[in-house]
């Protein structure tokens, strides 16, 4: 078995009435990309995403070359752009909830998984998304840790702040 999924679907564009075909995606095994090949891969889906900003599917691509190389911050925002731009993307919002999966976000990972299982077009999709949804309810069950971002750290960067400027004035003093 090939280590690329080819992703033969027609995407059509709005507007234009053209197709696009996505490109191979070469996350199946992602141990088996190089990361010169992800990288020429990524920027390739960047190029696509300029190009055709309305394409939630390109976006999604994108989103997951970002997570195969480990950047979460541009496959958080890759992911959050093709949920907003199509709601009723099956996969955007499946990958999107796997992201926050996979940062043991479980609280937020259930909701979007929960989403995602409304969005299946198929059986095939459904037992996709419900399979995701029992492994989060699992590791809430469970007791792992979940984790929330829902503290500011302003008042904590204020305090480290002003630590340091009375340092830096005790030590330009002497």
């Amino acid at each position: 078995m090939t280590a690329e999924l080819e992703v033969t679907r027609p995407v059509a564009l709005e507007g234009t009435g053209a197709q696009l075909r996505l490109p191979p995606v070469p996350w199946r095994d992602p141990h088996t990309v190089s990361p010169a090949d992800l990288t020429r891969f990524i920027s390739e889906l960047e190029l696509s995403c300029e190009q055709n900003p309305k394409s939630a599917d390109l976006r999604t691509c994108l989103g997951m070359a970002y997570a195969v190389k480990l950047d979460v911050d541009k496959s958080m925002e890759a992911l959050e752009a093709a949920t907003s731009i199509d709601p009723e993307n099956f996969w955007a919002q499946l990958k999107y909830a796997e992201l926050h999966y996979r940062l043991r976000a479980l609280a937020i990972a259930e909701t979007e998984t929960a989403k995602a299982v409304q969005l299946a077009r198929n059986p095939w999709h459904l037992n996709l998304a419900r399979k995701q949804l029992q492994e989060v309810r699992r590791l809430r069950r469970e007791g792992v840790r979940d984790l929330t971002w829902n503290k500011s750290l302003v008042p904590p960067t204020i305090v480290l702040s002003v630590m340091l400027l009375v340092i830096f004035v005790a030590m330009s003093w002497k």
